[in-house]
């Protein structure tokens, strides 16, 4: 009896957890691990070739010019009209780095990369390590200098990070699981009884997560007592973060029925919108599909003005892509809640 007792409890939790989307979860994690470990480049090969920019009018010399145009499985080369050119293309991901000659040091060269300790960097000094061995034997190297558009410490470079993870938080794992609790205790529908309107419950769940994402950025910044930004991009960026991805929350929290499967599909979004994203500068491959995803939206600039002294003025689309996605995810909550939508 007891035996039987404990193994249709079992059973019973084993439905619920059905019910509740729970073993989705446990399938979808290992998978997305699986995927995302895929598109990591692991080895030199599947990392393919390196894209160096070459400065027009540099004075390189022609051993070193004629060896990498030789090595075309290696390297690919992009020759630009000037540095600024140059600094665009490695910003844009277009390339991995620019070489320069040094003044001071004929038959050497500088090289400007986005990030000193990152994966592209150390495959380009490999390959030209190997190119100038190749080609000459056991003199210095090529490369005697390595400089990076990141000039700040670790701390500061995980910042746009560790805000991503923030607001992703918030607007896929917090808001949805509260949006479909008060759903799950009936308390909407009793709301709605009363003379307060759909957009105004709305757009009051929109300032809750709009306020709770800036306290806590703002919160991680007095911990960490980081340096100063370009404000009103930095501003601009953290508020329409904040209201793309809290309209976004409320939206998935509409399409469950209770607070376990709002948690599940929460987790379910988060995962794809936080690890392309935060490892994008890791592999060619994340590069190239970070950006079809919304979080790379608000990644990507928050890099640009931490790290790299970005401008608003530069960033239009990513500004205007995340109010347009906040507005019609808004849109389509209130079409779901003048459906009663699973009430």
């Amino acid at each position: 009896m007891m035996m039987r007792n404990i193994l249709v409890l079992a059973c019973n939790d084993l439905a619920i957890a059905f019910r509740n989307k729970t073993f989705f979860l446990i399938l979808f994690i290992p998978l997305f691990v699986f995927v995302s470990l895929d598109l990591v480049d692991g080895t030199r090969s599947e990392a393919g070739r390196v894209r160096i920019g070459l400065v027009q009018g540099h004075a390189y010399p022609p051993g070193i010019t004629g060896n990498v145009n030789a090595a075309d499985k290696l390297v690919e080369v992009t020759w630009v009209q000037n540095e600024a050119e140059g600094v665009r293309l490695l910003k844009e991901h277009k390339i991995d780095g620019i070489l320069t000659g040094k003044e001071k040091a004929p038959g050497s060269l500088a090289l400007l990369v986005l990030k000193k300790d990152s994966l592209r960097t150390i495959a380009i000094v490999q390959d030209f390590s190997a190119l100038q061995k190749a080609a000459e034997g056991s003199r210095p190297d090529w490369i005697t200098n390595i400089r990076s558009l990141h000039q700040s410490g670790v701390q500061r470079e995980t910042l746009p990070t560790w805000i991503l993870m923030l607001v992703l938080l918030i607007g896929f794992i917090i808001l949805p699981a509260q949006v479909a609790e008060e759903k799950e205790k009936k308390l909407l529908i009793a709301l709605l009884q009363t003379p307060i309107h759909e957009a105004q419950w709305l757009i009051a769940k929109l300032i809750l997560g709009m306020v709770l994402i800036v306290t806590a950025v703002l919160f991680l910044h007095l911990l960490g007592g980081f340096g100063p930004v370009h404000l009103p991009g930095y501003i601009a960026f953290i508020v329409a973060g904040s209201f793309c991805f809290s309209a976004y929350g409320i939206f998935l929290g509409f399409l469950c029925r209770n607070q376990a499967s709002a948690r599940t599909l929460g987790v379910i979004f988060y995962l794809p919108h936080l690890l392309p994203s935060a490892m994008s500068d890791v592999s060619q491959k994340l590069t190239s599909i970070a950006p079809l995803l919304p979080s790379y939206q608000l990644y990507e600039p928050l890099q640009s003005i931490l790290l790299e002294d970005g401008r608003l003025a530069d960033m239009t689309f990513d500004w205007v892509y995340l109010l347009l996605l906040g507005s019609v995810m808004f849109f389509l909550s209130y079409l779901l809640m003048k459906r009663r939508w699973l009430m």
